[in-house]
């Protein structure tokens, strides 16, 4: 009997810590897929800083490292100057990556730093109970907005692919989400092409995925996805929004 259907040899067997309905899971195995299939999981580095995925270096067979809240892509910066014939990846969060982390995605963005980025974005702060994160839309609620989010006082959500997509050292920015089967298969692709760019030596690559947080929205997991097919995919439009290889939308 052939196996048809097996985990991936870059995803280890430890038991995850994330909450019933969390879509990071499938990230993960996205990920680890990638790394099987291009063969270059003893190559690589990824580096998982403060938030949900902080225990990431866990579950994936590749090289890990911790890094400060905020500071991955500066500690991938120094990764790949330092094996530039490594594949360096950051896995991080909407509070991580957009927030205390802006200056370090915005600035190794321009410079073009020939790293990985894998971006959740579940519009929220996850890991610390809930909070109002910048990616949060209008009129969320959570912990810090229990009225709702005012862009009045809290200003309105950021786009990340749409801003790094202006900037010249950024080689390919795809926003994804894993709400569906066929969405998952978009967000393999996008997240596979990202890595082969780097692997050709190509500039900066960032994937969002837009991903659920059941426990911190207050929504049973099938919900979530509901909630964020209808309200996420919205404000934030799926698609390609740079490829120096091929068509931005």
């Amino acid at each position: 009997m052939s196996i048809v259907f097996e985990r991936p040899k870059a995803l280890s067997d430890a038991a995850t810590h994330y909450c019933p309905g969390c879509t990071h899971g499938i990230v993960h195995r996205l990920i680890a897929e990638t790394l099987d299939e291009l063969d270059i999981t003893g190559r690589t580095v990824g580096i998982a800083p403060v938030g949900c995925a902080v225990m990431a270096y866990d579950y994936f067979e590749c090289d890990m490292i911790q890094a400060a809240h905020g500071r991955a892509p500066a500690v991938a910066t120094g990764v790949k100057r330092a094996l530039p014939d490594g594949v360096v990846f950051t896995y991080q969060g909407d509070g991580d990556l957009a927030a205390i982390g802006t200056a370090e995605t915005v600035h190794s963005a321009a410079r073009g730093e020939k790293i990985t980025i894998i971006f959740i974005n579940n519009a929220i702060y996850g890991m610390t109970g809930g909070q109002m994160a910048p990616t949060s839309l209008p009129g969320q609620i959570t912990q810090t907005s229990p009225y709702g989010r005012d862009v009045q006082a809290a200003g309105y959500p950021v786009r990340i692919c749409e801003l790094l997509s202006t900037l010249d050292g950024v080689y390919y920015a795809e926003r994804v989400a894993v709400d569906s089967v066929k969405n998952v298969r978009m967000a393999k692709k996008a997240i596979k092409k990202a890595f082969t760019y780097q692997t050709e030596g190509r500039g900066f690559t960032i994937v969002e995925v837009l991903s659920t947080c059941p426990t911190n929205w207050g929504l049973a997991p099938v919900k979530a996805l509901l909630w964020l097919r209808e309200r996420m995919i919205p404000y934030y439009p799926l698609g390609v929004y740079k490829d120096m290889g091929g068509e931005a939308q």
